[in-house]
């Protein structure tokens, strides 16, 4: 598969993301509320890190960029 394929594949599924984010609100309402994200709050400042969001987020993409090696390979 060439570079381009790839990217208009990889955007498309982007595109179905902001649409199910944008119509179905609730659907990715858990994203950023899971235990192990940190939420710090004082009386003038709030700090929010998203560890296990982002854990959650770092899984998803090794997983895509992995199927998307093993098509390219397989060709």
């Amino acid at each position: 598969m060439r570079t381009g394929n790839i990217l208009i594949v990889i955007g498309a599924g982007l595109i179905v993301v902001g649409v199910l984010v944008r119509f179905f609100p609730g659907l990715f309402s858990w994203f950023g509320h899971l235990p192990g994200d940190v939420l710090i709050e004082g009386e003038n400042s709030k700090v929010f890190i998203p560890f296990t969001s982002m854990v959650v987020v770092s899984i998803a993409f090794s997983v895509v960029a992995s199927l998307v090696g093993w098509f390219v390979r397989s060709r």
